[in-house]
Order: C-alpha cells, then structure tokens, then sequence
C-alpha cells in the first residue's frame, strides 16, 4: 500500500512539490515546538509597523504594530495550526473508526442508533456546532481540541459505515466466518485492512479541516489566546490595509494558502495510489 503511494508522490511532480511543501511545514512546527524556534515572538524586534526587508532573518516579513516579528508570529501560528490538525485527526479517527464498524457490521437497531447520532449531529451546522462547543467549554487551545474532536469523526464514521456494509458481504468474510473466527478476528484482521486507504485518507482531510476551524475560531476569538495563531493575525490585520499595511495579512493568508493547497493535491494523489478503482 505504502510502495504505490510512494511511487506516485515519486512519479507526479506536482504531488511531490505539495509533499515537500507539507514537509517544510512540518519541520517549522517541530523547530517551534521543541527547539524554541521563534519563541520569543511577542518581544518587539523594531518600530511598529515596519515594512518587510532583508536585514534581518525576524524582519523578512515586517512588524505588527506593536513591533514584533511577522515572521516570528507566521512561524509560532504554523505550529499551532498543524499542532492542531494533526492531534485533532489522531483524537477523532478512531472515534469515527469505531462507530463506523461497528454500525456497518452489526447492523439493526445498533446501526438505527448509531445513523440516528450521525443525521442529528450532521443536521446542525457544522460552525455553529463548533462555536458551540468551544463556548461552553472555555477559550484556549483544550477547548479547540475537545470542540474540533467532538465534530471530526462524523464524516469518517459514515464514509466507514457504507464500506463496512459493502466488505460483509464479500467472499473473504463468509469464508472467515466459515471457519470460525470470531466477530474480533473477522473486524481486524481482515475488514479493518481492507478499508484502511479510507481512514488514512479521512485522517489526511480531517488535519485540512481541522486547521481551517482552528483559523476560523481563533478569528472569532473562541480559539487560541496566549499564542498567535494564523486567525488572529488576520484578524488583527483585516483593519490594516487601509493604511497601507499589508504583509502581516499577506503573510498569513499565503502560508496558509500553501499548506491547505499541498494537502488536498497530495491528498488527491494519495486517494488514486489507494483506491482499487482507480487502478482499473
């Protein structure tokens, strides 16, 4: 599985350009996060609002108006981003993952139940659901994690449904069953392996979705507050243009921009290496 997703990252230049821009994030939230890479984002580097040049590394893309680094903020705000689309995509697959299974494969009034969940949790808006959520429970990052978690394994879980029904019917199930494994056996080792490109696949949409809520919190701010965060410099920024400030919004909207791009063209090429239909 692994070696065809690998061939066509090799093999397809534009999804390699989108898998070495997703790394180059990466690796700037690690720095961030474990080597204090721009942790002194909120010291003031220069005057307010200095226009973007080249004599410094914390001065390439200017200062906010309280004269810290542009650069700096995008760096600690890609932290924050993937920080929270990576852990909110871990936190929810398997919630998805298990009511997806479980619904598909023992049907009855299990799967009413379980329907019944997913059409009422999906029947709201998914913002307002969000906002709702991230109220109740308190600003910061916590309530950003619980509220992205409690709304992401929806979709999985109905796309995992919907596979599930189709693979119990499948040959190698009844000649399991046949046998004599278990409902156990039959669920992990042979459904789960089955559908496993649709969970990395789900997982890889849930980090996109999850960064672009997190942004969308923060600019309303439910979201983070001790740290910048791609939404609040934009909301920080929206007012600036008038006055001719425009790299802190530039900055921010073009780096996020780039991850979300890189991530649905490799999640795309990812989708074809794995999907047996696509082979045909």
């Amino acid at each position: 599985m692994w070696s065809k997703v690998l061939k066509t990252i090799l093999q397809k230049k534009i999804a390699l350009l989108c898998a070495v821009i997703i790394m180059i994030f990466v690796f700037i939230a690690f720095a961030a996060q474990f080597f204090g890479l721009a942790s002194n984002w909120d010291v003031p580097v220069g005057v307010q609002y200095l226009p973007p040049n080249f004599s410094a590394f914390n001065l390439w893309l200017g200062t906010d108006v309280l004269g810290r680094s542009v650069v700096y903020k995008v760096i600690q705000g890609t932290r924050v981003a993937l920080s929270v689309g990576i852990i909110t995509a871990v936190l929810s697959a398997p919630i998805g993952v298990f009511f997806g299974c479980v619904s598909g494969y023992f049907g009855g009034i299990i799967d009413d139940l379980i329907v019944w969940l997913i059409a009422t949790l999906s029947s709201i808006p998914n913002i307002l659901l969000l906002i709702a959520i991230s109220y109740s429970m308190g600003r910061g990052m916590g309530a950003v994690y619980i509220a992205l978690t409690a709304t992401s394994w929806i979709t999985l879980a109905r796309i995992l449904r919907g596979e599930v029904i189709k693979h119990k019917q499948r040959e190698y199930l009844i000649a399991a069953e046949s046998i004599g494994v278990g409902h156990g056996g039959r669920i992990f080792k042979h459904l789960l392996p089955n559908v496993a490109h649709q969970i990395i696949l789900s997982m890889t949409f849930m980090v996109e979705i999850a960064i672009r809520s997190e942004v969308l919190l923060s600019y309303l701010g439910l979201g983070v507050q001790n740290l910048p965060s791609w939404g609040k410099m934009i909301d920080d920024a929206k007012g600036e243009l008038s006055t001719g400030v425009w790299w802190q919004l530039t900055a921010t909207t073009c780096a996020m921009f780039l991850l979300m791009f890189a991530i649905n063209v490799l999640g795309d090429y990812v989708r074809d290496a794995l999907d047996p239909k696509a082979q045909i």
